[in-house]
């Protein structure tokens, strides 16, 4: 993690946001806070954001709708998503959004920092079955090309699609293992860290969303009973 990383809190409760700034500050981070969408948005308008610390409840736009206008205008913007309720709904529902991960409150600001430090890795890292590919852009499949420098996916009619950034990580890790099968659990813990809190379904819903998008009459990713997922296509790369 650079020193410059910028850190945008949104969260409606003072206190919160007053101890995490302090603390991420102290820890050689640069803070912005902001209560609630308009403050958001005013900051996202001032100049490049790193990562998003985001409260799910809070009054007025609450944290699914500025998660959803966050990937709209961000797709790559790493989410962090905070919420008071420690049930499983408010996880999956931030995971449809992109979100990359989930704390409940009330927290530690040690652990969001341990938590914001591993999305930023993740978010800038190659997987590492991948080094020796790492100077070839472009991973082939099907009809379909990844392009790893502008994350993004290319249809055989040209068309781009723009991946939330927990949907490009979890499909570059795949095309990175083809015909590998993989548990849930070795996914997540690759994704999203061994500490994670997100639930199996987790996954299982960010490889249905992937199907959706890779839709085109070919199975790409087939499903292990009992155990995970495996990517059943031969994959190409090149510059």
């Amino acid at each position: 993690m650079e020193a410059t990383d910028h850190i945008l809190i949104v969260d409606d409760d003072r206190e919160i946001r007053t101890l995490t700034t302090d603390y991420l500050q102290r820890q050689c981070l640069r803070v912005s806070a902001a209560n609630g969408g308009d403050e958001m948005r005013a900051v996202l308008a001032l100049g490049k954001v790193d990562l998003v610390v985001l409260d799910v409840r809070m009054p007025g736009e609450d944290g699914l709708t500025l998660g959803r206008d966050l990937r709209q205008r961000f797709p790559h913007m790493p989410i962090l998503m905070l919420s008071s309720l420690s049930e499983d709904t408010d996880r999956i529902v931030g995971l449809e959004l992109g979100a990359d991960d989930y704390m409940t409150k009330p927290f530690s600001p040690r652990e969001l920092l341990a938590r914001i430090r591993a999305i930023l890795r993740r978010s800038r890292s190659i997987p590492p079955q991948a080094q020796d590919e790492q100077r070839q852009r472009f991973c082939l499949f099907g009809d379909w090309k990844l392009d790893k420098v502008e994350r993004c996916l290319i249809g055989k009619d040209g068309t781009v699609a723009e991946l939330p950034s927990a949907e490009y990580n979890l499909l570059a890790l795949f095309v990175s293992n083809p015909g590998k099968p993989m548990t849930r659990d070795q996914l997540m813990n690759q994704l999203m860290g061994a500490n994670s809190s997100f639930v199996d379904r987790s996954i299982d819903l960010r490889v249905s969303r992937l199907r959706t998008r890779l839709a085109d009459g070919i199975e790409y990713i087939k499903t292990i009973r009992h155990e995970g997922y495996v990517f059943s296509r031969s994959v190409t790369h090149s510059a």
